[in-house]
């Protein structure tokens, strides 16, 4: 496993807790909008420590933080990560995962081993041909589209609180927040986040218009009216 990222203290990533965020090198992704997109490539990167080190600095937070957080890159890529969140668990902090929800096997060992707490899983795009040009990798559409389905029916029937979130990119227009509020059900938790154009992301997906974060609030009385539950987060 490669940690290549550590924040010590993050008041925003893991709702109600002040946690740890740890970064997972490796995703199998390649989102030309990610603003971690200098993870993707593990075998590119040095990790700052080793998992047993990451263990012995959170015995030293025990009563200072009260959970943390997984996320990448796309921590569900590295078979090692089961092992790792059930250590961090053992020292009583509660765990939250981001995903991307490629990884429905992870996902479910980890709900049904009770080693989860939330979960945030992204949702890039509609369900649909529009996935792949968002996505920028050679796979199977049908594939990619199964193992997010079956990610998101594994939230939606686990007792565990989830969000699926979507970050609002420049290939995501009026239209296409609209279809994919038809796409996901009635009663999910669907948190936006407006785009941010930072130097990491491709320059071409850098110099397109996105919708502003005005847009979007101007947006949220109809797509309510699919998804009670939407919200707008905050930069």
């Amino acid at each position: 496993m490669k940690i290549v990222g550590l924040q010590k203290v993050s008041l925003i990533d893991f709702p109600e807790r002040i946690a740890a965020t740890v970064f997972i090198g490796g995703c199998n992704l390649d989102c030309g909008y990610c603003h971690n997109r200098w993870m993707i490539d593990a075998g590119a990167i040095e990790p700052i420590m080793a998992p047993a080190e990451l263990l012995e600095w959170l015995a030293t937070r025990q009563g200072k933080l009260d959970g943390v957080c997984f996320t990448g890159g796309e921590p569900c890529s590295d078979p090692s990560l089961p092992g790792l969140i059930r250590d961090v668990g053992a020292l009583g902090f509660a765990i939250k995962l981001d995903t991307n929800g490629a990884y429905p096997d992870c996902l479910q060992a980890l709900l049904e081993n009770a080693l989860l707490d939330y979960v945030a899983m992204d949702v890039k795009a509609p369900l649909d041909a529009r996935y792949a040009e968002t996505v920028r990798v050679p796979m199977p559409l049908d594939h990619l589209l199964r193992s997010l389905h079956r990610s998101m029916n594994l939230l939606r029937q686990s007792d565990v609180p989830y969000e699926f979130r979507t970050t609002v990119h420049p290939l995501l227009d009026e239209q296409a927040l609209l279809d994919l509020a038809e796409q996901l059900e009635p009663d999910d938790i669907w948190v936006l986040q407006p785009f941010e154009p930072t130097p990491e992301v491709l320059p071409e997906i850098r110099a397109m218009p996105a919708l502003s974060p005005a847009d979007l609030v101007a947006l949220l009385p109809r797509l309510r009216e699919i998804i009670p539950g939407v919200t707008l987060r905050a930069l």
